[in-house]
């Protein structure tokens, strides 16, 4: 019932647009920053991997090996990816365009967070997040989506058939 609520209700997408503003705001001023300010993520990785140890790590193993393995020797990619990743995730979701797209790649930002043992306000942003990324289309409602994706399924309609590779 909360399900089919949240995904049809106008009530819900007048709720839904407020929670997208606040957390659309919350990414695009940590992403403005960063970008502004320049971030460099080297010592934030290196931080996380040295939380890796002892007897109650607050990173993970498995975690730290694709630190230390794929991110840090990359840190200058991974600092890229991130400011940017964080504006554009802010910039959708206040617009409401691609609303589903951008919640689900904030989302992901927040976990890696977790995964290297920064709480902060990720946990409140992961919950926030989730009902957006429920919600589906009717997050972005009340925003750019109304138009955009409306334009994509009719651009993409008949397109692809089940089954069917997009890639040849």
């Amino acid at each position: 019932m909360f399900i089919k609520w949240i995904r049809e209700s106008q009530i819900a997408a007048g709720i839904l647009t407020i929670i997208r503003l606040y957390v659309g705001y919350s990414w695009i001023t940590a992403g403005y920053g960063k970008i502004t300010e320049g971030f460099n993520a080297a010592g934030f990785l290196q931080g996380a991997v040295a939380n890796a140890s002892g007897d109650h790590p607050a990173v993970q193993a498995w975690w730290a090996s694709f630190l230390e393995g794929i991110a840090i020797p990359n840190a200058g990619l991974f600092s890229f990816l991130v400011a940017w990743g964080e504006l554009l995730v802010g910039i959708g979701l206040i617009l409401g365009c691609l609303t589903t797209a951008a919640a689900f790649f904030g989302i992901l930002m927040n976990f890696s967070f977790l995964f290297s043992g920064t709480v902060s306000t990720n946990a409140q942003m992961v919950l926030l997040t989730f009902f957006i990324l429920i919600a589906g289309f009717n997050a972005g409602k009340f925003g750019l989506d109304r138009y955009v994706v409306p334009f994509i399924r009719k651009q993409t309609k008949g397109k692809f058939s089940p089954g069917e590779s997009v890639v040849s």
